[in-house]
């Protein structure tokens, strides 16, 4: 059995990561989670649009966001900054990581009485987070704790040929150590429904694949817009696809070969390991907040047009398609799989290659976009904001 070095939390899961993180709970306190973030060294902080005017299944889905993301084992402990008259407050989102055995503080703008005794509060608790942090260690774990992310974006002819089915070989070997990998972007399934069903564990699961591709392109269609036979992306147009269903034929393949066990919303937990599928926008940064949501420590984006895109929280590995992209951005991207079109690398070796870079930098080492500091964090709205 493969192993890494991480960081085995006191609720038994495992972090790659050992951040502190300053999560503002409403918009209304980004700026001093920032401020609190900049003055103390070894933290990392988030800025959102959210936490006023959401109710029903929008403020479950934002409760369920926030809380998975500051549960995920690669933050040691969080301190939740609230304004103090919000929908979403931080003793909202403390009540679900109690649940999860997490480390937290929490911080009310107007109960410390303005940005300038929120910061010198902040500060002090910030600071007792992160010496309490410093005590964690790596020790050497089984590989079967990762939780896999996959993302591709900005595709172009050979992402699904090259970058893609090399991921899918990545995810199958992690598989096969029992570890888990996520898949998301529902709306890029659009036209390879047929694939994914025929891949389900059992009639169950498949017609939950069917019923929630199905859905997505209900709700695009109820825009006024039909997706079927279009490339509705000016990225992926520029890219040389045609059509979205070749955009989902070809980014379907980054989940390797294994059964779909199972299907989940947006930032819920699997139940099993195994390939899952999440349910969830294309959105890039969204699916990447997701997927960290539902416990993933590392995310491995696959992309044919390039993106510098990150997060606060965890590493996510960039895989170019083609190798004139690897040299024309080699600041952001880890690994070329343009070596396949090249003819010098086999799309077998490439994926053990990039299995590899997920283990050590599971283990430590940096990828482009943490050594860059992107921090990218979204969460999608699904109904307007009163």
């Amino acid at each position: 059995m493969m192993e890494f070095r991480g960081f085995r939390r006191k609720n038994g899961t495992v972090g790659v990561r050992n951040h502190v993180l300053i999560f503002p709970t409403t918009i209304c306190a980004s700026t001093v989670a920032q401020m609190i973030s900049r003055e103390v060294s070894g933290t990392v902080s988030v800025v959102h649009r959210h936490g006023c005017g959401h109710f029903g299944d929008e403020k479950e889905l934002m409760v369920r966001t926030m809380a998975g993301f500051c549960a995920n084992p690669n933050v040691a402990g969080v301190l939740l900054v609230g304004l103090g008259c919000e929908l979403l407050t931080p003793e909202l989102i403390a009540e679900e990581l109690v649940k999860t055995g997490q480390r937290f503080e929490t911080l009310s703008i107007q109960e410390a009485r303005g940005t300038t005794n929120s910061v010198a509060r902040g500060r002090e608790m910030a600071q007792r987070l992160v010496k309490e942090a410093a005590a964690a260690s790596r020790e050497v774990v089984p590989v079967s704790e990762l939780i896999l992310g996959l993302n591709c974006g900005g595709s172009d002819t050979i992402s699904g040929v090259t970058a893609n089915p090399a991921l899918g070989v990545a995810s199958d070997l992690l598989i096969a150590e029992e570890g888990t990998v996520i898949f998301s972007e529902t709306p890029e399934m659009i036209g390879a429904e047929n694939v994914l069903t025929r891949r389900a564990a059992n009639a169950q699961v498949g017609s939950r694949v069917s019923a929630v591709i199905s859905e997505a392109y209900a709700s695009i269609k109820s825009m006024g817009v039909d997706v079927m036979g279009a490339e509705p992306s000016p990225g992926n147009i520029a890219g040389g696809l045609t059509s979205l269903e070749e955009k989902s034929l070809g980014a379907v393949l980054k989940g390797g070969t294994t059964p779909v066990v199972q299907v989940t919303d947006f930032a819920e937990k699997p139940e099993q390991k195994g390939l899952i599928l999440m349910n969830g926008p294309a959105h890039d940064v969204v699916c990447n907040s997701g997927m960290l949501a539902a416990g993933a420590q590392v995310i491995v984006f696959t992309t044919g047009r390039g993106t510098p895109i990150g997060s606060p929280i965890a590493p996510v590995i960039k895989v170019s398609s083609n190798s004139d992209l690897y040299e024309k951005m080699r600041d952001n991207i880890d690994i070329n799989a343009g070596t396949i079109i090249d003819g010098t690398e086999s799309i077998q070796g490439t994926g053990e290659r990039i299995f590899k870079d997920i283990v050590d930098v599971a283990s430590g080492k940096l990828a482009r976009a943490e050594v860059l500091g992107h921090c990218e964090f979204a969460i999608p709205s699904i109904i307007p904001t009163v």
